[in-house]
């Protein structure tokens, strides 16, 4: 479902967790419905291309998680901090599934940038947080029902899909619903520019999305099923 974005002087007084959502509508989506996402939501990408896009998201997920280890006593950053939600052993583990004896390294340029950005994203916790809140908010809603789709297309029984499994915690909806109550909080003692200047990277953050999957559907002839 699409969300209406708010105008700017909307997104200025909206709570954090809203003007992040509306304020990235139009580049969430438009990464959303990128080919090479259409095609694996459609269950038509095969093995080459799930591996390819699992080696892909590793470097982002390298960083996201090293630099989060690096501001833990950050005042903005810290409160979403959770170990709980780290995904890089989990994409080795499925790496080793799918692609099993290969390396786990890519030759992705977006994704080489993608994690640059986030290295960058250092110099104030809150460019940080919008990059936090897009991978893990993502992986924990649409990210869901790609590991479904994965699991009945290729008949795993739950096996090679440890990066959707997020069992440590607990149910997602009331995690999600406690995430965007942290978020609310830290926006309150941000200014409006510091707010708008959030979401102005969680935007950011869509559009390296948007390049990281456009690069891979440069390969779709390889990659469909």
């Amino acid at each position: 479902m699409t969300t209406t974005p708010l105008e700017p002087a909307d997104l200025a007084e909206a709570t954090l967790s809203v003007a992040m959502k509306q304020g990235s509508a139009v580049e969430h989506d438009e990464a959303e419905h990128s080919e090479f996402m259409d095609e694996l939501l459609g269950g038509r990408v095969n093995e080459a291309g799930y591996v390819a896009y699992l080696r892909a998201l590793r470097p982002v997920y390298a960083t996201l998680e090293t630099l989060g280890r690096e501001l833990t006593g950050d005042s903005i950053a810290a409160p979403v901090l959770d170990p709980g939600l780290e995904r890089l052993a989990a994409i080795d583990a499925d790496l080793d599934y799918w692609a099993p004896g290969e390396t786990h390294e890519t030759d992705s340029i977006a994704a080489v940038a993608y994690a640059a950005a986030i290295a960058s994203s250092a110099s104030w916790g809150g460019l940080y947080l919008a990059h936090h809140y897009t991978r893990y908010l993502g992986d924990l809603s649409g990210g869901q029902a790609v590991g479904k789709l994965l699991d009945r297309s290729f008949d795993l029984g739950g096996e090679g899909l440890m990066f959707y499994d997020f069992a440590e915690i607990g149910k997602n909806k009331p995690y999600k619903d406690v995430y965007r109550q942290k978020l609310d909080a830290i926006g309150a003692e941000l200014s409006a520019e510091d707010r708008l200047r959030v979401v102005d990277e969680v935007r950011h953050a869509f559009r390296l999305n948007q390049e990281l999957f456009a690069e891979l559907g440069q390969n779709l002839d390889q990659y469909r099923r």
